[in-house]
């Protein structure tokens, strides 16, 4: 005998849904949903430096005007970092042994010191009991 019932087939989004999802037309429904992609968040705060306020932004994306605000904190300080860079030059390499040599020394002083409190520590006579 044959089977005439047929086997639930699994749903998979349609091929102009997912077309749609992969050019972006469908990312209104998620926009305001999951992580933000640093190229997201650029765009955002290029509006922001354009001019657009915070709480327009706030209410059109459903991000917290705290949020884009860190975003906008966090873009200024990484171009103020940007721009205050210098080039790279022989003495970094130098310098970065000299600051590795300082703490190595640093802290061989201070397990000596232990050491030496440790070992005084034991040389140091039992307190004595008063007498009656």
């Amino acid at each position: 005998m044959h089977d005439t019932m047929k086997k639930p087939r699994h749903k998979t989004p349609s091929a102009a849904k997912r077309a749609r999802s992969a050019s972006g037309a469908d990312e209104g429904d998620r926009q305001d949903k999951g992580r933000w992609s640093s190229r997201r968040k650029t765009e955002v705060v290029l509006r922001l430096f354009r001019g657009e306020t915070l709480d327009a932004l706030s209410r059109e994306l459903g991000v917290t005007p705290g949020k884009l605000a860190e975003w906008r904190d966090e873009a200024l300080a990484g171009m103020q970092a940007g721009l205050q860079s210098r080039e790279p030059d022989h003495r970094d390499g130098f310098i970065h042994d000299l600051k590795a040599k300082v703490g190595d020394q640093a802290m061989q002083i201070e397990l000596l010191e232990k050491k030496i409190e440790i070992l005084e520590d034991g040389l140091r006579p039992p307190p004595r009991r008063p007498s009656l």
